[in-house]
């Protein structure tokens, strides 16, 4: 008896991949959003670093420079003095301003204040304030000559409160800001508690947790993510102070300069000095910082929270 072998099967052709199918309609979606994107922040931002490179020069005109503008902006002392200013405010500012904001959404999310919606409207109300007439305001009540500070060194009998003097006026400005921006901080703080869920609470007082055990092993991890937003946003805010101090200056002329910020500086060099060219480094320097910084903050605080 004799057998035959099965033909081998058939070879199949190998199949072809299939590639994802992209539906171009999307664009449609974005297109708004990418043209005013395009137009009010990648447009100035090139014309800035266009404009840093070049020169408006007696002979010649505007000349290209490449990065003479940089080198020399590394050397201005001027605006190292205002760069130095403002990380001083940031340092000692803005943790005193995130820690009023979370103790206030703390005290506000622990049901054992009364009226705890009119504290929160109360505390959040001064963001309400535009910061022009907030700054103006201040600097009525901080006038030794006519404001609130005036009145209140008559009662005492000589000039003890001055918020005007050289080593008390970044500490005005500070007390400016964190009267504005406590609020908004902790709304961002307030609602990032209200994400926790009740179980947890439940759990821990089943487990015997007082109150400052529940505070610290529940509520402050969960507001960490939110403590992170809110520390670049106030690190960006702080190297973009200008409203305050330049608002000021008229009535502390001897005490704010045209080089208190970086910021303004930049203003005072470009509508001032028609230093064009210069004022946009200044600018973008200060953006390359904002931004590393920012970017190193996120950076840890995202580590820390994947613990």
């Amino acid at each position: 008896m004799t057998t035959t072998a099965a033909p081998p099967p058939a070879l199949r052709p190998p199949r072809r991949k299939r590639r994802a199918r992209i539906d171009d309609r999307g664009w449609l979606f974005v297109a708004p959003f990418a043209l005013v994107f395009a137009l009010v922040f990648l447009a100035p931002l090139a014309y800035s670093v266009y404009l840093s490179l070049f020169r408006d020069q007696l002979i010649g005109g505007n000349a290209f420079v490449g990065f003479a503008n940089y080198i020399t902006a590394f050397g201005d002392e001027k605006f190292w003095d205002g760069f130095g200013r403002v990380g001083i405010f940031l340092v000692v500012q803005v943790p005193i301003m995130l820690i009023l904001a979370l103790a206030a959404a703390l005290a506000i999310d622990s049901a054992r204040l009364h009226a705890a919606g009119f504290y929160r409207i109360v505390i959040f109300l001064p963001y309400a304030v535009p910061a022009v007439v907030a700054v103006l305001m201040w600097g009525y009540i901080y006038g030794d000559q006519f404001g609130l500070t005036r009145n209140l060194n008559d009662l005492l009998g000589g000039q003890f409160v001055q918020p005007f003097l050289p080593e008390w006026m970044l500490l005005s400005i500070g007390n400016i800001v964190t009267w504005q921006f406590v609020g908004y901080n902790m709304l961002i703080f307030y609602s990032s508690l209200k994400t926790i869920p009740t179980e947890l609470y439940e759990a821990a007082s089943i487990d015997g947790a007082g109150a400052w055990r529940t505070i610290f092993s529940i509520k402050i991890p969960a507001v960490r993510g939110a403590v992170v937003i809110a520390t670049i946003f106030s690190i960006i805010g702080s190297f973009q102070l200008f409203n305050e101090p330049n608002i000021l200056k008229p009535l502390a002329p001897n005490v704010i300069s045209t080089f208190f910020t970086p910021n303004m500086y930049a203003y005072n060099l470009s509508f001032a000095g028609q230093q064009y060219n210069y004022a946009a480094t200044i600018a973008i320097i200060m953006g390359v910082i904002t931004a590393v910084i920012a970017y190193v903050v996120q950076l840890r605080g995202s580590r820390q929270e994947a613990r």
